[in-house]
């Protein structure tokens, strides 16, 4: 009777496991589950593959498992065969080698196909661009084509691709929007490049997803998808009502501390350069045109010496 309520008790919570699993995407606290835009739903769909391939591995152990805790339990009685001297089977190396080169083989393949097809956007849609600079504790938001800034909230066109161009004023911090994409680290000195796209209207939560410190939990931000004629409106209004975001407040922006959301009609010419030449950027692009020059000067070499 004991043995049976044990086999019964695996039984129930590998249900409750299970159902647990597949019920958390019904949840709207599971927003990573339910995207609202191309990229976000190519890395769904590689979620889900995951899933599927760890579940053809998890499922069989775990009722394996159960089968040899209940068939070979100690009982009087117990019929179970009793071999003490076994230790080998070629058909079971094969079948625990195989499936999970198998299975990694086919994750592999399709977690890189997936990471090539994103560089990218695939629609003909004319993408829009916007810098973007993780200060502590808030988010800068520059609009080099309408020439205006946010302060912890993005507003875009829906259906149009959006080029993030990433960096950070201080600490590194990660970028991210998980209904429409994944993330991406903001790095002091350079210049991280992400692109997004929403499919409908609405408004969408964003995070920094890196520790910096103490005001790492206010880092949040959304990004607001209207169409594109809300779209210009918005940039209209907002380049007709707010104030200019001066060199000094800039800096005064940048001194650790929270922020409200704000808004900025404009900003001071090459900001976002700047912003990564002061943390060291300078100095990588005179490495990287020293670089190209020393291999420009070693294909030249090259050439002489076959010649």
């Amino acid at each position: 009777m004991k043995n049976r309520k044990l086999f019964h008790f695996f039984k129930l919570s590998l249900l409750v496991a299970i159902s647990a699993i597949v019920l958390s995407g019904c949840d709207e606290r599971y927003i990573v589950l339910k995207p609202q835009g191309p990229v976000a739903q190519q890395e769904y769909d590689l979620i889900v593959l995951s899933t599927i391939l760890c579940a053809i591995v998890i499922i069989p152990v775990l009722a394996i498992f159960i089968y040899i805790v209940y068939r070979y339990r100690d009982k009087p009685g117990n019929k179970a065969p009793y071999t003490p001297n076994w230790d080998d089977s070629k058909i079971l190396e094969i079948v625990w080698w195989g499936i999970p080169i198998l299975i990694i083989g086919i994750l592999g393949f399709y977690t890189a196909k997936t990471t090539y097809a994103l560089q990218k956007p695939t629609s003909n849609v004319k993408p829009i661009t916007i810098q973007v600079t993780s200060l502590d504790w808030k988010w800068l938001f520059q609009y080099p084509d309408q020439n205006i800034a946010t302060i912890n909230y993005a507003e875009i066109p829906a259906g149009v691709p959006v080029q993030f161009v990433l960096t950070s004023s201080s600490n590194m911090n990660s970028f991210w929007v998980p209904q429409l994409g994944g993330q991406m680290y903001t790095m002091p000195g350079m210049a991280m490049k992400l692109w997004l796209q929403a499919d409908k209207p609405g408004t969408y939560f964003g995070s920094g997803a890196n520790f910096t410190g103490e005001g790492f939990a206010h880092m949040q931000f959304q990004v607001v998808a209207k169409s594109q004629s809300e779209f210009n409106a918005w940039a209209k209004k907002l380049k007709q009502t707010a104030p200019a975001l001066t060199k000094d407040g800039y800096n005064k922006l940048a001194e650790k501390g929270l922020a409200d959301k704000m808004d900025y009609s404009s900003y001071p010419s090459n900001l976002f350069n700047e912003i990564i030449d002061a943390n060291g950027g300078k100095y990588m692009k005179h490495n990287m045109q020293e670089d190209m020059q020393d291999m420009n000067h070693a294909d030249m070499s090259g050439m002489k010496m076959d010649k």
